[in-house]
């Protein structure tokens, strides 16, 4: 039994060396690649996209080292980005167009969410049969413990961290995940979505201790980050780094929460997520927090001397969350509008930094349209691994990167969402943005189209007065894939 288990576990790794691989020819000295996933951070939080308030002086220097993106693009929840990122689909084609949880949040409960189907093609196997050693460090999302979902089944030889996106609402987790073993912290469980006691002097820090362990999850995620860099300095490797940051509940260590106390007039947030008595100071610290560890990252990249082979990739899973006062506060999202969950440009629209010295020239901004799925034929191209058999509705922004070649351009981008807006569609074709909501409903909401380049708030319905323009909207609507889930299916 356990024999059988192990050769379908291999068999996508198999069929790469015999019949993928041979066929590509390796450049030699080939780059490491390290992509840094922030969760919920949005389109204007690091000051490399007009942040004001909060500090990230290590991805600004990242960006002025390296090349920013305007119209880069994510989805709208949490585990469709990933499944985008891993498969290369959108969610036109995706196997996980939503988020579906199954367990609860307890630890007894620990189930994740859907698992991806056991012979999902994932970049990371690809990569992992062409010799690449593969790590995932940080959020996972995309199959629960056992499951045919987990990292170590998809592509990545070393995991480490959490499983079940529920579980990272809480900074101070219980435990994280090491390959496919619990692995606890010295941290008490409690859970990630409570009230304040009213009883209790809401603006007294030590009222808080409750919410609080002993280890921040991060700062872990981080060690390993680097212990896996230095053990793998002399391979070529790709490291998925994804930090649980800013995504709530209001977590930070008080060393990052000082520089902003009594800065910003703020009010003690009561919870749902977890309470906080200096909300907009720890949504703040989160993020210089998440900023700092990337500089460890940057400065041991330099001390071992692979910094100039090691392409850094940066970007968010979708826009920021409104829980706290942080949209407007911040300006988390920039000026655009909507938010996490939704389709408008807030929701979507994500930083993308990237930096590679001698290959990416320094100081650059790109108008290129690109999205989370153009990712899995860059790194792949980035390998020198030619894309003959696999199919994916990413373009290889390699050539924006760059600045060498001819890059492709997309005929449109697409987006569906379903727990939200009772279910919504969206296009982007050239500096056009079609969106419909209400699809889930008897009759589907307006079809309303706005020109991104003249109007990027989207403030103004442009739609009928350009009826060639719904028309082939639609027609790209009706381009999707039928979904697994009967809830995932349009009533229109």
């Amino acid at each position: 039994m356990y024999k059988t288990k192990l050769l379908k576990h291999h068999m996508w790794r198999l069929i790469f060396f015999l019949f993928i691989i041979p066929l590509s020819v390796f450049p030699q000295n080939r780059p490491n690649i390290i992509f840094i996933l922030a969760d919920d951070l949005g389109y204007g939080s690091i000051g490399a996209y007009g942040q004001e308030k909060i500090l990230t002086p290590n991805l600004d220097l990242l960006a002025e080292e390296g090349i920013t993106f305007k119209n880069f693009y994510a989805n709208s929840l949490c585990a469709p980005s990933r499944a985008s990122l891993m498969t290369g689909l959108n969610t036109s084609k995706v196997q996980i167009r939503d988020n579906y949880e199954l367990g609860g949040f307890e630890d007894s409960l620990e189930f994740g969410q859907m698992p991806l189907a056991p012979n999902t093609i994932t970049f990371p196997k690809i990569l992992q049969a062409g010799s690449y050693k593969t790590a995932l460090i940080g959020k996972w999302g995309l199959g629960g413990p056992g499951s045919t979902g987990i990292p170590t089944r998809q592509g990545f030889d070393f995991f480490y961290g959490y499983l079940d996106q529920k579980q990272a609402h809480n900074h101070y987790p219980s435990h994280l995940w090491r390959n496919e073993e619990w692995e606890p912290l010295p941290n008490e469980y409690f859970h990630p979505h409570q009230n304040f006691n009213e009883q209790k002097d809401a603006t007294n820090p030590h009222n808080y201790a409750q919410y609080k362990g002993s280890v921040y999850a991060s700062d872990t995620l981080t060690s390993e980050a680097l212990k896996y860099i230095r053990n793998n300095k002399d391979n070529p490797f790709f490291l998925y780094l994804s930090y649980t940051i800013p995504h709530l509940a209001l977590q930070v260590p008080e060393e990052s929460l000082k520089p902003y106390l009594g800065k910003f007039n703020e009010q003690p947030f009561s919870g749902t997520y977890l309470p906080h008595y200096a909300p907009l100071s720890a949504y703040a610290a989160m993020i210089s927090r998440m900023d700092d560890y990337i500089g460890r990252i940057m400065k041991e990249l330099k001390l071992l001397g692979i910094d100039e082979n090691t392409i850094v990739i940066f970007t968010s899973d979708n826009g920021p969350e409104r829980t706290i006062n942080n949209l407007e506060f911040f300006k988390a999202k920039g000026n655009l509008r909507g938010e996490k969950g939704g389709l408008y440009e807030g929701g979507i629209r994500v930083p993308f930094i990237a930096r590679w010295p001698g290959k990416i020239p320094s100081g650059k901004t790109s108008e290129h349209i690109s999205a989370i799925w153009d990712i899995f034929p860059t790194i792949l191209e980035i390998a020198g691994i030619e894309n003959l058999l696999w199919q994916t509705d990413g373009i290889s922004i390699l050539p924006a990167l760059t600045g060498k070649g001819m890059q492709k351009e997309h005929e449109y981008l697409y987006w569906e969402t379903h727990r939200f807006g009772n279910g919504i569609q969206a296009v982007r074709f050239g500096e056009w943005k079609a969106i419909q909501n209400n699809l889930h409903g008897e009759a589907p909401g307006v079809l309303e189209i706005y020109n991104l380049h003249n109007d990027p708030e989207e403030k103004e319905n442009i739609a009928e007065e350009h009826p060639e323009l719904k028309e082939k909207a639609k027609k790209y609507f009706k381009n999707r894939q039928g979904a697994i889930l009967k809830q995932w299916n349009f009533k229109h």
